[in-house]
């Protein structure tokens, strides 16, 4: 049967890419499962949301890597310890504390950031980079990265994303209940847009040894991750289904104003892969394009919400969050974006080289050693539930 678009659903999708599904491998067949070396977490919030994770953990027979953020917020290592009383009493547990100025500044990407105040009032990507790192140097090749506002992790699905992992650099389970997206999509999908998600670092398998990206310090970092430099996307491919737990996304326009520039360089590099080009595409007339047609996406939107079947209040806290994509967006330049592709391309080199000459098969008792060598300082590291416990 044929489907007719609405009058909602057609104008957006001149100037928007609501799926880029087709860029991803058919899962195939699962010829073994292997399961995972672990489960690395970069905690966000309250540590009770790491028992299911743990319990994934102890059922797959893997450790589980908690990264926690000090005193800074709930995530904090204090409110581990009252989160591990309910954890499996022979769970496998490294839990690392990382310290508040924690990143590593020879990146370029982070550096150009910084200096148009495009950066971001979060750690994850930093938590994601010390998970990376933190693998190299005991020896796994297989992880998992999960976030802690997921439900319904199945050991199953992990198994199966192990198993695909043999033809796959990465593999990624299916985000289902709140749907994982920018400010921006999440208002176009609420008011009748035809928006999905995709594979993101909230439930991502890697094989570690042929995937050597690292995560930018910038809202879809992810999406950085799965890229092949200056190619096209990684092989990556999806399996099994969690479950994200739901979140306001308009509590306030900060957040779609510290999302746009890394929604603006993921949506653009995206939409030239959907077109069947490569990053290198990427030009200065491109980016002088795209950003035209960002704007007229958001204007789109922003019109879809004014006549979208909301109380005045909810268009009024859509449309400031709308608002505030919009007044970063008028920051962004096509120089802006074409330098950070070429500061991305450079980081991406040096992690690599980086990596290489790190040491791998260290000894657990000696992590903390060897992530402060490889540019990771100022860690506390708990290697068990006890020392967790009983850490003052």
């Amino acid at each position: 049967m044929v489907q007719v678009a609405t009058v909602q659903d057609a104008q957006p999708q001149v100037h928007h890419h609501g799926s880029h599904e087709s860029l991803l491998s058919p899962a195939g067949p699962v010829l073994t499962r292997p399961g995972m070396d672990a489960i690395i977490v970069p905690t966000a919030r309250h540590p009770a949301n790491l028992t299911e994770a743990a319990f994934l953990a102890k059922t797959l027979d893997c450790p589980l890597v908690t990264l926690h953020s000090g005193a800074r917020t709930a995530a904090s290592m204090a409110a581990a310890r009252v989160a591990a009383r309910n954890f499996p009493e022979d769970l496998d547990l490294i839990a690392i504390d990382l310290p508040a100025s924690l990143r590593m500044p020879r990146w370029e990407t982070w550096a150009l950031v910084t200096s148009y105040g495009f950066e971001r009032p979060m750690d994850i990507s930093t938590k994601r980079n010390l998970g990376l790192m933190l693998s190299h140097l005991l020896g796994w090749s297989r992880v998992l990265f999960l976030d802690d506002d997921l439900t319904g992790l199945n050991p199953d699905d992990v198994r199966d994303a192990s198993g695909l992992l043999a033809s796959n650099n990465a593999v990624g389970l299916e985000v289902d209940g709140y749907r994982d997206n920018s400010v921006v999509c999440h208002a176009y999908r609420q008011s009748g847009g035809r928006q999905r998600s995709f594979v993101g670092g909230g439930a991502l398998a890697v094989d570690l040894n042929r995937c050597n990206s690292f995560f930018p310090d910038i809202y879809n970092d992810d999406w950085f991750f799965l890229l092949d430099g200056d190619k096209r996307l990684q092989p990556t491919a999806v399996t099994g289904r969690v479950y994200q737990f739901p979140y306001d996304p308009f509590i306030t326009p900060a957040r779609a104003r510290y999302e746009e520039f890394g929604d603006v360089l993921a949506e653009g590099v995206f939409w030239l892969l959907d077109q069947d080009l490569s990053i290198t595409d990427a030009d200065h007339d491109h980016w002088e394009r795209f950003l035209t047609t960002r704007r007229e996406f958001i204007d789109d939107v922003i019109t879809l919400v004014k006549t979208d079947n909301l109380t005045a209040y909810e268009k009024w806290r859509r449309i400031a969050a709308l608002d505030g994509s919009l007044g970063r967006l008028n920051e962004i330049t096509p120089d802006i974006c074409a330098r950070y592709l070429d500061a991305w391309r450079s980081d991406l080199r040096r992690w690599a080289q980086f990596r290489t000459i790190q040491p791998t098969g260290v000894a657990r008792s000696a992590i903390r050693t060897a992530l402060e060598e490889a540019e990771f300082p100022g860690l506390t590291v708990h290697h068990s539930i006890g020392e967790v416990l009983t850490a003052e």
